[in-house]
């Protein structure tokens, strides 16, 4: 076992390391460090087929079936020019407006297909008024980070504490994440504003254009946009009710994006597949390979020993360890398999004293969500964000990222742990 541990170890940091480095795409990487651990016997393949989690599977497919067919109907545009046309063209008071919808959006939608959605209209308002994208850019990916803890379904990592941790309902992540989300944001848009408000400035005239937009021939099909936000309400309600109807998130997502599918028509449904993110699908497989051969080999068991001899077991050494070490760690690694390494560990803990484990779930959902802000490889959002600004000619460096995101992040994170202490530990 020993052997295997150290083979197992061994395979986790190379695809780690290639992850992070970006040399090669992170799906076919995760991918193969998945299979490496089968090959290698670390695991057997009906093994590490146990550890994949279909229902954080079938919750992405579904949510991204639902708003791929929802978005063809131009309603998200329609809300940014609607947003715009009510701040009056005012480059700063736009600027909050975007920040609000994309945090909104990334709640209920995800903030991966919130930025997708929203930062193609970000380019054309900042054309029009020609001001600098930056401020705008750098805001909504904060902005989306923060935004998309507030829900089970708004970040990638909710969806996997989620699905791992039965107890923890559609609800309860709104009623314990909530609070603390909508104060960072509050606490942030005064620090947005402050920050960017020289840099933004515009004439009269260019503010006129904006008002000028037609923003009702941004609805492509309205019957659509109707049968989708029917079907979108449907299963929002079944997000709150989920856990009263013994139904699975996924479960709900999937049904919700067959019941579009089937009010749409065949010829939605090919176009809706395409639109589905199989590259983050895979990635998300591989992942849960390669930590498999961690879990069945006891490396991840090791480590929670470890972390419990460092804080002696204390409940709130243990969440506070993990919203920083997340924070840190998610900074400069992606979240999504830093938390898929911990999701077990923090399951390990639960065996070795520490009774009550909900503190150290919020923990690491909001320092590994919140920590996706401190640096550009945080977070999918930021990675995608950053690619589309190089295809419209305005990169995002690496350090000028750094610059902003870093201490925004840690801002958040001492607000995080105030509220984690005096909420579960005081």
């Amino acid at each position: 076992m020993e052997q295997q541990a150290a083979w197992a170890i061994g395979i986790f940091l190379v695809i780690y390391a290639l992850i992070i480095t970006e040399k090669i795409h992170r799906t076919i990487v995760a991918m193969i460090g998945g299979i490496l651990m089968v090959v290698f016997g670390i695991v057997d393949q009906e093994t590490a087929m146990h550890h994949i989690d279909f229902n954080t599977l079938g919750l992405l497919i579904g949510m991204m079936i639902i708003v791929s067919v929802t978005a063809d109907t131009g309603v998200f545009k329609y809300i940014a020019v609607v947003a715009s046309k009510k701040a009056k063209g005012d480059p700063v008071r736009i600027l909050i407006a975007l920040i609000l919808i994309t945090a909104m959006g990334s709640a209920f939608l995800d903030n991966v297909t919130t930025v997708l959605l929203m930062i193609p209209v970000t380019f054309s308002i900042t054309k029009q008024l020609r001001v600098n994208p930056f401020p705008y850019l750098l805001t909504q990916i904060i902005a989306s980070n923060i935004g998309g803890i507030a829900t089970l379904i708004g970040d990638p990592p909710n969806i996997m504490i989620g699905s791992a941790v039965k107890e923890l309902t559609f609800t309860a992540f709104i009623a314990n994440l909530a609070p603390i989300v909508i104060i960072i944001m509050l606490v942030n848009i005064p620090i947005f504003v402050w920050l960017f408000r020289k840099s933004i400035t515009t004439t009269d005239e260019l503010k006129r254009g904006i008002m000028e937009l037609d923003e009702k021939q941004l609805i492509t099909d309205s019957k659509l946009l109707k049968k989708s936000l029917a079907v979108l309400g449907l299963t929002m309600i079944g997000f709150f009710t989920h856990q009263l109807l013994h139904l699975e998130s996924a479960t709900v997502a999937l049904a919700g994006a067959f019941l579009l599918l089937l009010l749409t028509g065949e010829h939605k449904m090919e176009e809706a597949f395409t639109k589905v993110e199989w590259m983050t699908i895979f990635f998300f497989i591989g992942l849960f390979a390669l930590v498999s051969g961690l879990i069945e080999t006891g490396v991840i068991s090791q480590l929670a020993e470890k972390a419990i001899e460092w804080t002696g077991g204390d409940l709130a050494a243990t969440s506070m360890l993990i919203l920083w070490l997340s924070a840190i760690a998610s900074a400069f690694l992606d979240n999504i398999p830093f938390v898929a390494t911990m999701i077990p560990m923090i399951q390990e803990m639960g065996t070795m004293g520490i009774t009550n484990l909900e503190p150290l779930w919020w923990s690491l959902a909001l320092g590994a969500c919140l920590g996706g802000n401190g640096a550009l490889i945080g977070a999918s959002a930021n990675l995608i964000v950053a690619g589309m600004a190089a295809k419209e000619g305005h990169p995002i460096s690496f350090m000028k990222f750094l610059k902003y995101g870093f201490p925004l992040m840690i801002l958040s994170i001492v607000m995080a742990n105030i509220y984690v202490y005096l909420r579960y530990l005081l």
